[in-house]
This record gives C-alpha cells, structure tokens and sequence, in this order.
C-alpha cells in the first residue's frame, strides 16, 4: 500500500496549462476516482502519477518520497490501460509472467504469483490461451491480474472499463470493488462515468478544467456540492436549475423569488447572501413529488405540461415544461399512467433545495441527508 501526496501540481504544454495547481492526500489502501468530462486532465494527473508525464510545477510524494524525477520502473505502480495493452503473440500465462521476469522474479514465483491472481480473477482456465481467444472482459481481467502479480504499492486505472458492453462493465465494476477489497491497495481510478465513480470510489474528485473541484466522498458530493458544475455532474439525470431571486434572509433558511414571481423556501445558510442578489435553485429529479392539482402543500410547487416521458421500468422520467418556460425532469414511480401534453404539478420541500450564486457557489443545506421526518 502506498500514501501520496500532490502538491500544487501543474502540467503545461507549451502555452497551454492542462491542470493548474493540484493537491490532493490520498491515504494507505484508499480507492480514489478521478472524474470529470473529456478534456479536464484526469488522465493526464494519472500519467503523471506513474512518470509518463513530466511535472511541469509542484511536488509528488510516495510514501513521504518526493518521486517527481523517479523513472516509472523504480515507483512501484502498476498501471492497468483502456486499451488492455496484452501482448497478442503471448498467452494469458505470459503476458501476465512477463514483467516479474523483467524484475528477476525466479519460476516458482513466478508461478505462485499468477496461480493466486489468476484465482482471484476466475482466469485460471484461460492461461494457456491467446488473446484473440479471450472476450473483452476476460482480457481486462488479464491485464488486470498482469497489475496484480507484481504486488505493487500504487494501481492506477485509465478508464478499464469503457469497451466494455453495458453488463459486463458492470460485473467487472463489482469484481474490482471486491478485488480492492481483497487487497486493501491503494488504487486511483479515472473515468467519466459518474456512475463507476459513485459505486467505487471511498473517494471521488472532480475534476474541471484542470482543476479540482471537489474531493470528498460519494454522498458528500451528491448531498453538499460546492459548486454548481459539481452539482449537475454527480447524479443522473442531472440537477435541474431554476433563476430566482433572494427576497429575505432569515436563521432557519433564505426566501427566494422565481422568475414568475411564485414564492420559494429553501433551507440554505444564507451567509453572505443579500436582498435582491440573482441566485439559482437546484433539485434533484428524485427529489420532486407528482401532486394532484388541488393539493396544497407548505414548499415549491410547480405546474407544467408535460413534454416526455421516459420508461425506465422500476421507474420513468418526466420531462415538463413549466409555465415560465423552464425544462424540468421529474423522477416518477413508474406506475402513473401520464398524459403527453397533459397537465402535472410537482412538489419539492424546503430541505431538499440547493442554492448557487452568480459564480456558481453552493450555500451550505442545513440538512443535507434529505427530508425532516417528524
């Protein structure tokens, strides 16, 4: 297991600044999923983690050694790829022996080492196979096991998963959560899929632009986003955003104004918020209820016609228009028969509500876990 330390980490080339002043501690066995769009330089901080990139500014440390200028070879990582990297002339066996035998590894280890991966892996009946003969998923597993057999102090993932089919990325996903178990490594996974990040990772950072957004683990993303690109990147479908306008601040939360004039409360911290200043308003799909048009109810309701709607089996996407012209999404049981163009109503409490300002700042929810159960 290995400890790193980035601090104030930055990659340019030439003129063009790909992560800007990096710091992140990542502790002894922790799995760590760095995530973020296309472009953002996760894999880019990943190569620069196992020396395939330079460090243009900043410090490394593995295990309180400073490793900027350490070859790859003397850093004790492994690194498993997107794109497998399997010899294609060698078998299972092979491709997974060859690196111990670069280190001088004697034949009994050598066997010993890749009887136990390979168990692990439930690939100890492919070894004597070609990669052509191997499925997508059986040779990730393989490269996965070529990662393990040199008992590495750090694993780094460059997005394994993503050529993968949908199930099997997910039983893959789940073997790799068991697999980090078994091991207690440390691992640093990249990928885009919010998803994989949520299920895997102890924790995640998000990452923007070459910055960091935001460490910290799945539910204090998902609950306590600091930001507004935070916010709609984690959870699926994405926040919605609504303009409003601060009406009053008061100790238990803030009222808010929406661009229609309808009345809003949300149980923010109000610090630094000031009368008259333009905010937004998030919620979650989930976190609307479909209510019948007469109901009245203490928080945000909100009429509109419905646009779309998506079936999803356990449940179904709403997609409505409101009267001011807003798209929502709306999270539904998926037992309500709905009406295309019909009219709906949705309900959101107070506690539930995020609120950004103009920069995209998240004030703190007081009660961040959800709804206040009597």
């Amino acid at each position: 297991m290995a400890q790193l330390q980035l601090s104030n980490l930055s990659k340019t080339y030439g003129d063009t600044q790909v992560l800007q002043g990096v710091d992140l501690s990542i502790g002894h066995g922790e799995l760590i999923v760095l995530v973020g769009p296309s472009g953002c330089g996760k894999s880019t901080l990943l190569r620069m983690l196992c020396g395939l990139e330079d460090i243009t500014e900043g410090e490394l440390r593995i295990d309180g050694e400073v490793v900027n200028h350490l070859p790859p070879a003397r850093r004790g990582i492994a690194m498993v790829f997107q794109s497998y990297a399997l010899y294609p002339h060698m078998t299972v066996r092979q491709n997974m022996a060859f690196g111990l035998k670069l280190h001088g590894a004697s034949r009994e280890e050598c066997d010993r080492r890749i009887a136990d991966a390979a168990k692990a892996l439930h690939i100890d009946h492919l070894l004597q196979r070609l990669p052509r003969e191997l499925s997508g998923g059986q040779r990730q597993r393989v490269a996965i096991g070529r990662a393990i057999v040199r008992n590495p102090r750090l694993f780094l993932f460059d997005e394994p998963l993503s050529n993968l089919d949908a199930a099997l990325r997910v039983k893959t996903r789940i073997e790799l959560a068991r697999l980090h178990k078994e091991l207690g490594a440390t691992m640093v996974y990249v990928t885009h899929d919010q998803t994989e990040a949520m299920t895997l990772g102890d924790r995640i950072v998000v990452m923007h632009e070459g910055r960091v957004q935001q460490a910290g683990s799945p539910l204090e993303l998902y609950q306590q986003p600091a930001n507004r690109f935070v916010a709609t990147f984690i959870g699926s479908p994405t926040m919605n955003l609504l303009p409003a306008r601060v009406k009053a601040v008061r100790d238990d939360g803030v009222e808010l104004e929406l661009s229609d004039g309808r009345p809003v409360f949300a149980m923010v911290w109000g610090e630094g918020m000031k009368e008259g200043q333009e905010v937004e308003i998030g919620i979650r799909a989930e976190h609307f209820t479909v209510m019948p048009e007469a109901c009245a109810v203490e928080g945000t309701l909100l009429h509109g016609t419905i646009t779309l709607v998506e079936q999803l089996g356990e449940s179904h996407l709403i997609y409505l228009r409101t009267a001011a012209g807003h798209e929502l999404v709306v999270r539904g049981s998926g037992h309500t028969r709905l009406r295309m163009d019909g009219a709906i109503v949705v309900h959101a409490s107070p506690e539930v509500l995020h609120v950004f300002d103009a920069k995209g700042r998240a004030y703190r929810r007081l009660h961040p876990e959800g709804p206040v159960h009597a």
